[in-house]
């Protein structure tokens, strides 16, 4: 196979370590700390979690280690969509069960959770391991999307590790796949299986945080990918000044993605679905506010400008979110496909007609075509509205459009306006992870075979002090229990870990709330450019600006 220039490099790269790990297992112990409850619905989570709940956070530090030496049967699996940084989870894993002992031995079950369900695995060796180090993607072992949320998938997997000997499972997922985590290491001890069940913290998104996980990875490598061409547009539109740029960014329902990319690169607007919820925006205050922008600059001989739209932002839309509440319900069921058997669009209207209240299709009625119909494609796997397959940005920028017509016909917007639209999702995916990445993920994979190795379970690895250098990191791990509260799914209540949304109150907001009404009418962009893995750290290991903000002292 060939590998590129970059490739052979990072593969020699060392991802360094938090300061306590550095120099082997031998002198590590374990400082406990309170005892925690989960964030919401503690009584109704205690009741689900018996053997699980009001664990005590830990912190790893210099001291005799006082760990029972056994050998380790190690399962590892990627679940979810790709982060970059997966590949040095599982290679910081290895290195640290294979540093303890030799013969230790790590799985790596092929697909997500679908194989460990289906026993399809491999087993680690030297050889393989090295040829996915500091590299990005998840095709190590691959990954799914498969939950491990029933009885019977539980009896599966503790059969096939009582096959195999396996004494831990590592989850490497977002929230959903953590969730998992939690609820089987409830049953490995319930059912004494003598399994423990080890989380790490993954998404791009990065809605997986909290007082003690201060990131997710991925997110640093994402962002700062998305920001480089973000910068690229914004040069090009300073040059070519004749373009509005509407760019959508992933990120699913919070707009951290967003955020962080408008705080990298300063464009003219940035929409925070959060702050839209809260003020309870309409479809039509948001393109007005667009719309101001646009018209100010053209004022000033700038008809071209940069907009930064978050993924899920329509969902907080109150009058949209009722809307795709009414579809979802029109759609429930067998009735989806009484829908799809109708042979032509203006059929299909019809029978949404009569299925909306007025209210809602008031507000369908204003959207283009092109987004009302993407309203009814595949449902995702509760049945609802898949809001990242609506193209947001095509939405915004033909109601701007309208806003400016009505103005230009009022006479007072003289300026031009054309549009041109951008997606940015699955390009900072699978990105070769940023030396913070390399590192981050590198600690996780090592500090999640301490937990292995000192006997704990249904426990989230935890790296913190992330803002500081990878030498002042603290390794230890959270109970998931910690994360969880009960939301409503497929009609049932559920233990869930509850995602983090963008804080209005917190400082990186709080940054871009100050400084958007200049951004909004001057350029102000800034050009972040490439990743950098080479040369001075101030480039090279710099983290997010939301970290940096966030962890400010």
């Amino acid at each position: 196979m060939k590998i590129s220039s970059l490739q052979k490099a990072r593969y020699e790269y060392a991802p360094k370590l938090p300061g306590m790990l550095r120099n082997g297992i031998a002198d590590i112990c374990v400082n406990e700390g309170a005892e925690t409850q989960s964030v919401a619905d503690q009584e109704k989570i205690k009741a689900l979690f018996p053997n699980t709940y009001g664990k005590k956070e830990i912190t790893f530090q210099k001291g005799q280690n006082t760990s029972e030496t056994k050998k380790q049967v190690v399962g590892v699996i990627l679940s979810g969509g790709q982060a970059p940084g997966g590949h040095n989870v599982v290679c910081g894993l290895y290195d640290a069960l294979k540093a303890t002992n030799k013969e230790n031995v790590l799985y790596g079950f092929k697909g997500g959770p679908s194989g460990l369900i289906e026993d399809d695995y491999i087993i680690f060796d030297d050889e393989y391991i090295n040829e996915y180090r500091n590299t990005g993607g998840f095709d190590i072992i691959g990954s799914g999307r498969t939950k491990l949320e029933s009885e019977e998938q539980f009896a599966i997997v503790a059969d096939v590790c009582k096959k195999h000997g396996i004494t831990a499972i590592v989850i490497i997922g977002g929230d959903d796949s953590n969730t998992n985590a939690g609820v089987l290491a409830e049953y490995c001890a319930a059912h004494n299986t003598g399994v423990q069940v080890i989380g790490c913290p993954k998404t791009i998104d990065g809605d997986l945080k909290n007082e003690d996980i201060e990131c997710s990875f991925g997110f640093d490598t994402a962002t700062k990918t998305y920001s480089e061409i973000i910068g690229n547009i914004e040069r090009d539109a300073n040059s070519a000044k004749k373009y509005w740029h509407f760019v959508k960014v992933m990120g699913r329902s919070a707009s951290h993605v967003a955020l962080e990319c408008a705080l990298e690169t300063q464009p003219n607007i940035c929409l925070i679905s959060e702050e839209v919820a809260a003020k309870k925006m309409s479809l039509s205050q948001i393109a007005d506010y667009i719309a101001d922008s646009v018209e100010k600059r053209a004022a000033k001989g700038m008809n071209f400008g940069v907009a930064i739209i978050p993924e899920g932002v329509v969902e907080f839309v109150p009058e949209f979110s009722v809307l795709i509440h009414e579809i979802n319900e029109l759609l429930a069921g067998s009735k989806a496909d009484a829908f799809n058997a109708l042979p032509t669009w203006d059929e299909k209207y019809a029978f949404i007609e009569k299925g909306l209240t007025k209210e809602s299709m008031e507000v369908f009625a204003l959207l283009p075509q092109a987004i009302q119909q993407q309203l009814f494609l595949e449902r995702d796997p509760h049945g609802n509205v898949q809001v990242s397959l609506i193209e947001s940005e095509k939405l915004f920028s033909a109601l701007v459009k309208d806003k400016l017509d009505a103005r230009k016909a009022a006479g007072t917007f003289t300026g031009k306006f054309n549009a041109l639209h951008h997606f940015l999702g699955y390009e900072g995916r699978c990105a070769f992870p940023s030396n913070f990445d390399s590192d981050y993920c590198y600690s996780l994979g090592y500090n999640a075979f301490m937990l292995i190795q000192y006997g704990y379970n249904g426990y989230l690895s935890k790296i913190s002090n992330l803002s500081k250098p990878a030498n002042e990191w603290v390794a230890g791990g959270m109970p998931i229990t910690k994360m969880m509260n009960i939301e409503r799914r497929h009609g049932e209540d559920k233990p869930v870990i509850k995602k983090a949304l963008v804080e209005l109150e917190g400082a990186p907001f709080k940054y871009f709330e100050a400084h958007r009404e200049e951004w909004a009418a001057e350029t102000c962009f800034v050009y972040p450019g490439a990743i950098q893995y080479y040369g001075p750290a101030e480039v090279c290991d710099i983290t997010t600006v939301t970290l940096a903000l966030e962890q400010a002292k």
